[in-house]
């Protein structure tokens, strides 16, 4: 039985190439090419029974077409079984129209990605009043790996200060915030949170004076505009912390707001490998190797097309 291989876009092959070599399978870059009037031409590798098409989904709306032509490609290439390992995945925080005449843009990307694939695994999807990625990708399976392991490993082999509090911005926040300080075994506390507006956010400890001259690692699944992470950075500060350090799972932000950041009291962000940035830190590959183990045995899987 043929192995299974990576297939990834250009902007995911730093981690795509990692995890290709950690599974020992091969891997080919997608092609994809622009025309002048803006349309996409893409071009897929040998296709194996198993692909698995690596992209991460941060500046989505070409990467998007992109897994789309490369599903068609490979079905018609001989692959009888899609998985697509999307480290972030778009479009998920409209899961409701807030307006009149919004679309809710969760759904649509849901169906669509459904009809392409076999099987999703992503990391920390950002969800709101959506309970699980499986409401969205009907009849897909689903896997919403947990950034948490990485990060505690990483940390604690960088030297984590057992006296810090780990903490989140708000109730949302809590799962990863309390999973992270359990593997820690630190304390930890989350931020009640209302927001004004994109970049308008006020934060509120319940015992702000626990803070009081001890470091706080703050914890968050994505960082965007910032503003979120600027308030809260800057509540602890204002409560006592003797520092403020911060460990993301998607690094969405514009590197320039780095100074920004610091002027908040901010010693330190790093972040999953999820998106490619600047502050990338800890790698997510031995997750993802673990996750598609089973890919790899050549045992009757469910979802294989014929």
């Amino acid at each position: 039985m043929s192995r299974p291989a990576v297939q990834y876009l250009p902007a995911a092959a730093t981690q795509a190439g990692r995890l290709a070599t950690r599974l020992g399978i091969a891997k080919h870059e997608i092609d994809v090419h622009r025309f002048p009037d803006g349309e996409l031409r893409v071009t897929v590798g040998p296709a194996a029974p198993v692909t698995i098409i690596f992209a991460s989904l941060d500046q989505p709306n070409d990467k998007l077409l992109a897994i789309l032509f490369a599903a068609e490609a490979l079905r018609r290439g001989g692959a009888t079984r899609l998985v697509l390992v999307a480290p972030y995945l778009c479009y998920m925080r409209q899961d409701a129209a807030f307006h009149r005449g919004e679309a809710i843009s969760q759904r649509v990307i849901g169906k669509l990605i459904a009809q392409a694939v076999d099987r999703i695994i992503t990391v920390d999807a950002h969800l709101h009043r959506t309970k699980s990625l499986t409401e969205i990708f009907p009849g897909v399976e689903v896997d919403d790996l947990s950034a948490m392991p990485a990060i505690a490993d990483y940390l604690s082999a960088t030297g984590f200060d057992p006296a810090t509090i780990v903490t989140g911005p708000d109730a949302e926040s809590e799962p990863w915030v309390g999973d992270l300080a359990r593997r820690l075994k630190a304390d930890y506390a989350v931020a009640q949170k209302t927001r004004h507006g994109d970049r308008s956010v006020e934060m509120v400890f319940t015992d702000p004076d626990m803070f009081t001259g001890r470091p706080a690692l703050l914890v968050d699944d994505i960082v965007s505009s910032g503003g979120t992470l600027l308030a809260c950075a800057r509540t602890l500060a204002a409560a006592g912390a003797r520092s403020v350090d911060a460990v993301i799972t998607h690094a969405l932000f514009a590197p320039e707001l780095s100074a920004a950041f610091r002027e908040a009291g901010l010693g330190s962000i790093r972040s999953t490998d999820s998106v490619p940035h600047p502050s990338n830190a800890i790698e997510l590959d031995p997750i993802f190797a673990e996750a598609l183990r089973r890919e790899l045995t050549g045992a009757e899987l469910p979802g294989t097309r014929p």
